[in-house]
């Protein structure tokens, strides 16, 4: 329990972070969803092997070509999931969210 004071004290840091950063108090009450930085190395990886399918094709391997636009089709599919923005109707995960803790 927490006396009268601390009571007094802890809501009054609460207000000042609600008045500081109203954004991150969203985010911790599961309102907003967090932002999903780009995966640089997924990127990355998807460029080089792009490049590698317009190299052997330019070279006429096209058997190698079209297995590597496969992959590189891959990866920009686990690029554009990664990358897509939370659906409203999904709760994202926030401490309201999570299981009880046993």
């Amino acid at each position: 329990m927490l006396s009268k004071e601390d009571n007094r004290r802890l809501a009054q840091l609460e207000r000042q972070l609600r008045r500081e950063d109203p954004d991150f108090c969203a985010r911790m009450r599961g309102q907003l969803p967090a932002r999903r930085r780009v995966p640089i190395s997924l990127v990355l990886a998807a460029c080089m092997v792009w490049a590698a399918v317009l190299a052997l094709a330019v070279l006429g391997w096209w058997g190698a070509a079209a297995v590597a636009a496969v992959w590189g089709a891959v990866l920009l599919a686990a690029l554009t999931y990664r990358c897509r923005p939370a659906r409203p109707d999904r709760p994202s995960p926030g401490p309201g969210n999570l299981p009880p803790a046993w």
